[in-house]
């Protein structure tokens, strides 16, 4: 076998496969059809709370923020399931739908990072969660001093300070404490003066 025939077979495969285009040439069609996604919402500015206040609603487990007049930026709420309490915070700005998002809250000496999903609230997508009254995250509402609040692309909500965050998350904690069945006393070691 001479020279030429020993590495002609070989020379004409490797002349072959550099005739073929590389993995990425043409690749958008070759490729299955991607379903189309739209891109996320633009984010906002952070709003204006020069003259936000909070206010309490009728019932006295509610409360928002914002300035008298226009739509609430935030609210806080103490949700009641049997002896279970938790707090829920609910952003009212659109969210994307299906989103979900860390929610973090800085003040009165405490930093809280909180899950909180897109919820659809029957007129649009806002975010809102529901925390257990006694997680000690929400002790960023407890205090005297101003409070920031950010969700990504909804903008940072500086609230001002005020007793109303902290007595809602007290008192919720407070209603909260699992007390005797109802169908039994409590015990005399238990009983108040014992």
């Amino acid at each position: 076998m001479d020279f030429v025939q020993k590495f002609a077979l070989p020379l004409a495969c490797i002349g072959l496969a550099a005739c073929q285009p590389p993995a990425a040439d043409n690749y958008a069609e070759r490729a299955p059809e991607a379903p189309h996604r739209e891109a996320p919402m633009a984010p906002i500015d952070s709003p204006d709370t020069e003259n936000a206040i909070w206010s309490p609603v009728k019932g006295g487990s509610r409360i928002v923020y914002g300035t008298p007049g226009k739509t609430p930026l935030l609210a806080l709420a103490c949700v009641a399931d049997g002896q279970r309490r938790t707090v829920r915070v609910t952003r009212f700005v659109t969210a994307d739908p299906e989103a979900a998002a860390i929610m973090a809250i800085i003040g009165n000496g405490h930093r809280a990072r909180l899950p909180v999903p897109a919820v659809w609230n029957g007129h649009g997508w806002l975010w809102e969660a529901s925390y257990p009254a006694a997680l000690p995250d929400l002790d960023v509402f407890t205090g005297m001093r101003a409070i920031e609040l950010t969700v990504p692309g909804a903008g940072t909500v500086s609230l001002n300070p005020s007793p109303l965050p902290g007595q809602l998350v007290e008192d919720c904690r407070s209603n909260s404490q699992p007390g005797p069945p109802p169908d039994q006393p409590a015990s005399p070691a238990s009983a108040p003066g014992a």
